[in-house]
């Protein structure tokens, strides 16, 4: 999607401090931590959000899990424990358009979230 922020990482049009890439996912720095560590996990195929996903683009859900568990693996997160987070629409907090998951953690995060 030509507008699209995270379309535009994933194409290499705007920078960014990536932590893991393979052939379906992209993941990198948040701009904006919120923790310590705090990685946004994308797809590299647009989906807008959860709502999104249906029977021909639902198994990348299974692509983003296996890259959340060897990031958190990879950032020594694993051990004592993390947040992973999908915003989807305005009131749950979902500021770009397109399906990202947030790993949070190097702290102990506190809930209910805010």
């Amino acid at each position: 999607m030509s507008n699209c922020i995270f379309c535009k990482i994933v194409n290499g049009e705007i920078p960014c401090n990536k932590i893991y890439e393979d052939d379906k996912v992209l993941a990198f720095e948040d701009i904006n931590p919120g923790a310590p560590v705090h990685i946004l996990v994308v797809p590299k195929q647009h989906i807008q959000s959860v709502l999104d996903l249906n029977e021909s683009n639902k198994y990348v859900t299974v692509d983003i899990f296996d890259a959340i568990n060897k990031i958190a693996k990879m950032l020594d997160i694993d051990k004592d424990g993390f947040r992973v987070v999908a915003n989807t629409g305005a009131n749950g907090g979902q500021t770009v358009a397109h399906l990202h998951y947030h790993i949070l953690g190097g702290r102990s995060l506190q809930w209910p979230p805010g």
